[in-house]
């Protein structure tokens, strides 16, 4: 398991993408999976760094780490803030029958990661709001 620590802002998050692209390519993740893995990966981070921190700084504990089983490969990630508690899972899916215009505001790009990853969960741990996930893919 490899964990860093990096401040809650979009610096972070683009530093960190480029991160997993390498992670996610060395593995033999296919393209269309980085991509579905990059959007829901982006959309939990930007969460906790437009909603974790009242005064707009703070960390975010970033654990991951790969798993291989024969030819399936895994990549679990954890992200822990300390802000406010805060379970983005807790909110109902939006409604996508309905237009854009009609549809509330908020809650597809959390709606997006729970279709784009194969496990997703929430946790207030000590102190510290946990989101954990993991996308699996096999490779040839």
């Amino acid at each position: 398991m490899k964990i860093l620590e990096v401040e809650a802002t979009k610096q972070s998050l683009r530093e960190l993408t480029e991160l997993f692209e390498m992670v996610l390519g060395e593995y033999g993740c296919p393209m269309n999976m980085q991509m579905q893995f990059d959007i829901a990966f982006e959309e939990l981070f930007v969460n906790i760094v437009n909603y974790a921190y009242q005064d707009g700084k703070g960390s975010v504990r970033v654990s991951y780490e790969v798993e291989k089983d024969g030819a399936q490969r895994s990549l679990r990630i954890s992200l822990e803030d300390c802000g406010a508690p805060y379970n983005p899972l807790s909110k109902a899916d939006p409604d996508i029958t309905l237009s854009a215009e009609e549809r509330k505001a908020g809650g597809l790009g959390v709606f997006m990661a729970k279709k784009f990853l194969d496990s997703i969960r929430y946790e207030w741990k000590e102190g510290y709001n946990c989101i954990s996930f993991e996308k699996k893919w096999r490779v040839a």
